[in-house]
C-alpha cells in the first residue's frame, strides 16, 4: 500500500465522504425531469386553450383540410397498404407541383374575393412558347425559359390592368383571356399538334433529378424548422415589446415541435426511395417565398386590405389600381411557371395543355386549403393542403381502380364541404366581430 493512503475498505465512512458520480445519482435529476414534464404540459394546455378560442371565433384555419387528408389516407391506405409506400408518396409529392404551383397564384386572386378563370390557358401558353423557341427553333433552354415565365407575367398583367381599370369582374375578364390564350397556343403550336421536348434538357430535369444523399433531405428538413422557430421568436419579440398581442413561448415551442416531426418524417421516407425531388424542393421554397411576400410586405397587407373591403383601401388612398394589376400578374407568372413543370412531367406540350380539368383542379385547391371565397383570408400554404388533399384522392383512386367518375364526384364533394365550411366559419366571425 502506498504510504499516506489507506484502503478504502478499511474505512466505512469513505464512501460517504466522495460525492457519487452524477449517473449514480438519479434522484437528483428528478426535479429537472419534473419541471420540463411541467413546461410541457404547460405549453400543451396554453395551445389547446389558444385553439379553442381561435375555434369559438370561427377561425378554423387549416384544421378541416388535414381531417380531410387524414381520412383519405386512412381510407386508402387501408384498401391498398402501397399507398402510403415511399415510392407513392415519392410520385405523389412531384405530382403536386404542377398544379399545386398555379393554385398559389390563385391564392392572391381568391385572397382580393375575385377568380381567374384563364390559368389553365396562359399554362399551356407558355408551354408551348418554350417548345416552340427551345426545340423548333434552338434558342438556348435558359433564355426560352425566361421568355415563357415572361409571357405568362405579361398576359396576367394585361389582364389585371384591365380588370383594375375597366372595374369589370376579373371572372369575365379571365374569362375572355382563357380564350385568347388559348388561340394563341394553338396558333403558336401550328399544325404540328406536339412538341417532344429534350429528356436530358433542364426543363425535363425539373421532375425527374433527385437529391440521393440522404443528408440533403435530413439537412432542409433541420434548417427549415429552425428557420421557422427563429421568425416565430422574433416577431413575438417584437409584438412583446410593441405591447401587441403575441403567441406565448410555449406555443411556439409545440408548434416548431410539430413542424419537426412532419419535417423528418418526410424526408425519411422519401429518402427511403429516390430520396429529395428537385420540383418538391422548388415548389416549397416559392410557396415559403410568397407566404413571406403575403404577411411581412407593405404590398401584401394591401392585398389583404383589398380582400377586406375594396371601398374602404380607396378611402385608405391604397394603390388599388397597381395592387390589383399586380395580383392578376403573380397570378400569370405562376401559371406560366406551373406549366413548364407539367410540361416536364409529360416532356411534352400538345394542343390539349392547360385544358381538361386542370384549372378547376387548381381553383379547388385553393379553395379546399382553405382559402376563403369571400377575399382576405388565406396564406399560399393552403393551395398545398388542398392539392394535396385532391391529388392524394387521384393516387388512390388510381391504385385501387376506382373509375375516374367517382374521383370527380369525390372531389367535388370535398370541395363543396369547403365552400360551406367556409360560409359557416365567415358567419361565426362576423358574430363575433372578426369579419
Amino acid at each position: 500500500m502506498v504510504k499516506g493512503t489507506r484502503d478504502r475498505a478499511d474505512d466505512p465512512q469513505a464512501d460517504a465522504a466522495v460525492p457519487a458520480p452524477e449517473a449514480a445519482r438519479p434522484a437528483d435529476r428528478g426535479p429537472a425531469v419534473a419541471r420540463a414534464m411541467e413546461s410541457c404540459a404547460r405549453a400543451l394546455e396554453g395551445w389547446v386553450a389558444f385553439s379553442r378560442r381561435k375555434l369559438r371565433a370561427g377561425e378554423l384555419g387549416s384544421l378541416p383540410v388535414v381531417l380531410v387528408l387524414a381520412v383519405v389516407w386512412i381510407t386508402f391506405q387501408s384498401l391498398n397498404s402501397n399507398f402510403l409506400s415511399p415510392r407513392n408518396l415519392s410520385n405523389l409529392s412531384v405530382d403536386i407541383v404542377g398544379t399545386g404551383l398555379i393554385a398559389v397564384g390563385i391564392v392572391f386572386v381568391l385572397l382580393l374575393g375575385e377568380l381567374d378563370l384563364s390559368v389553365g390557358s396562359i399554362s399551356g401558353l407558355a408551354a408551348a412558347v418554350f417548345a416552340v423557341l427551345n426545340v423548333n427553333n434552338g434558342v438556348p433552354e435558359w433564355l426560352a425559359l425566361i421568355v415563357a415565365v415572361l409571357a405568362g407575367t405579361a398576359a396576367g398583367t394585361v389582364q389585371g390592368y384591365s380588370f383594375a381599370r375597366t372595374r369589370v369582374p376579373a371572372f369575365v375578364v379571365t374569362l375572355a383571356g382563357l380564350l385568347t390564350w388559348n388561340g394563341l397556343m394553338l396558333y403558336i403550336l401550328g399544325t404540328s399538334g406536339t412538341i417532344n421536348l429534350d429528356e436530358s434538357g433542364l426543363v425535363a430535369d425539373l421532375t425527374s433529378y433527385y437529391f440521393t444523399n440522404d443528408a440533403v433531405a435530413y439537412g432542409l428538413a433541420a434548417l427549415s424548422v429552425g428557420l421557422v422557430f427563429l421568425v416565430s421568436y422574433q416577431d413575438r419579440r417584437r409584438r412583446t415589446a410593441a405591447g401587441m398581442p403575441h403567441r406565448s413561448l410555449q406555443i411556439i415551442v409545440v408548434r416548431t415541435g410539430g413542424l419537426a416531426v412532419i419535417a423528418f418524417v418526410t424526408a425519411y421516407l422519401l429518402n427511403r426511395f429516390q430520396g429529395l425531388p428537385l420540383a418538391l424542393l422548388i415548389f416549397l421554397v416559392v410557396v415559403a417565398g410568397l407566404d413571406v411576400i403575403l404577411r411581412r410586405t407593405h404590398y401584401g397587407r394591401q392585398v389583404y386590405a383589398l380582400g377586406g373591403g375594396i371601398e374602404a383601401a380607396r378611402r385608405a388612398s391604397l394603390r388599388v389600381t397597381r395592387v390589383q394589376t399586380a395580383v392578376l400578374a403573380v397570378s400569370g407568372t405562376m401559371a406560366a411557371v406551373g406549366g413548364l413543370f407539367l410540361a416536364s412531367r409529360i416532356t411534352s406540350v400538345s394542343q390539349s395543355s392547360g385544358s381538361g380539368v386542370l384549372l378547376l383542379n387548381a381553383i379547388a385547391a385553393a379553395v379546399i386549403g382553405g382559402t376563403s371565397l369571400f377575399g382576405g383570408r388565406g396564406s399560399t400554404w393552403s393551395a398545398v393542403l388542398g392539392m394535396l388533399v385532391i391529388q392524394s384522392i387521384a393516387s388512390g383512386m388510381a391504385i385501387t381502380d376506382t373509375p375516374a367518375a367517382v374521383q370527380f364526384m369525390i372531389t367535388g364533394g370535398v370541395l363543396f364541404a369547403a365552400v360551406v365550411i367556409d360560409a359557416l366559419s365567415r358567419r361565426s366571425q362576423e358574430a363575433h366581430g372578426r369579419a
